[in-house]
């Protein structure tokens, strides 16, 4: 598995060491170019990174973990991904520093699962047309009980998520956080503007 490559936020060796910072996690086959673009929706000066998933791919895309659907992804690759990324954080974000992950399909997942192992290091978590995987990972009985925020948004007319994935995700999430779940007419898989403009409020809101 290679280290992870990043891309950083303007004015990042100047931020405040005790600030939110943003992680980025991109979709299958994208790379660490690709949600920067989103960072116009971040509240005014938030820091962010982000970050190359670690599994290269052809024409410099990258994945954060093996998939080989309808087949569901294995733990392993799941947690080595998981491993890689709090590694980066605890080497360049300061310990009393809260990140809030952010990631779109498979990096969805990702937001999801450094959320379900150390959530004490989260402010609030972004799904965007994400996915969770199946079975109890190591801090789901404590997210149980504290029920943290996370923002949830999906089209409506995307094929990428099936509807299984959908469903479990759903049921997670009224189990086990304090949701805001939102789902945009016509929208495939992918964001658009309305989506963002939410989640610009759910940061303002949670941060």
């Amino acid at each position: 598995m290679n280290p992870l490559y990043v891309r950083l936020s303007p004015g990042w060796p100047d931020r405040s060491p005790d600030a939110p910072v943003v992680l980025l996690l991109h979709g299958l086959g994208s790379n660490e170019d690709d949600l920067p673009a989103l960072a116009q929706w971040l509240p005014s000066g938030l820091p962010w990174v982000s970050l190359r998933a670690p599994i290269e791919m052809n024409f410099g895309g990258a994945s954060w973990f093996a998939l080989d659907l309808p087949n569901e992804p294995e733990q392993a690759g799941i947690d080595a991904a998981t491993h890689a990324i709090w590694a980066w954080v605890d080497a360049n974000i300061p310990a009393d520093a809260f990140v809030v992950p952010l990631g779109f399909s498979q990096g969805g997942l990702m937001a999801l699962q450094l959320l379900r192992t150390r959530p004490e290091r989260i402010a609030a978590t972004v799904v965007l047309s994400g996915l969770i995987v199946i079975g109890d990972q190591p801090a789901d009985d404590a997210l149980a009980e504290s029920r943290p925020r996370v923002f949830w948004g999906r089209g409506d007319e995307d094929q990428v998520i099936w509807p299984a994935a959908i469903e479990r995700l759903a049921g997670w999430l009224s189990e086990h956080a304090t949701a805001t779940i939102r789902v945009y007419s016509g929208l495939a898989h992918s964001v658009n503007e309305d989506e963002m403009n939410d989640v610009k409020a759910f940061l303002a809101a949670s941060l």
